[in-house]
C-alpha cells in the first residue's frame, strides 16, 4: 500500500457525528428533501411544491457542510 492512502479506507462516521458535524440548518435541510419527496411521492398535482422542498432542503444540506468545511479550515 503506497503511503498516505490509508485515509481512504477508514470506517464511515457513527450517524451521532454526522448530524453534529451537520448542524441545524443540515438537519432542517435534510428533512425538507425528505418531505418533498414524500409530496412528490403522494400525489401528482403537487409535483411543482415537492420539487421546491427538495430544492430547498438540498441546498440547506449544502450550506451546512460548506459552512463546516470551511470553519475547520479558518476560513469563516
Amino acid at each position: 500500500m503506497k503511503r498516505g492512502t490509508a485515509a481512504v479506507f477508514t470506517a464511515p462516521l457513527p450517524l451521532g457525528v454526522m448530524y453534529e458535524r451537520l448542524g441545524i440548518g443540515g438537519i432542517v435541510g435534510l428533512l425538507l428533501v425528505l418531505g418533498g419527496i414524500g409530496l412528490v411521492a403522494w400525489q401528482a398535482p403537487i409535483v411543482a411544491a415537492g420539487l421546491a422542498f427538495v430544492l430547498a432542503g438540498l441546498g440547506l444540506v449544502v450550506r451546512a457542510l460548506v459552512g463546516n468545511v470551511m470553519r475547520q479550515f479558518g476560513m469563516v
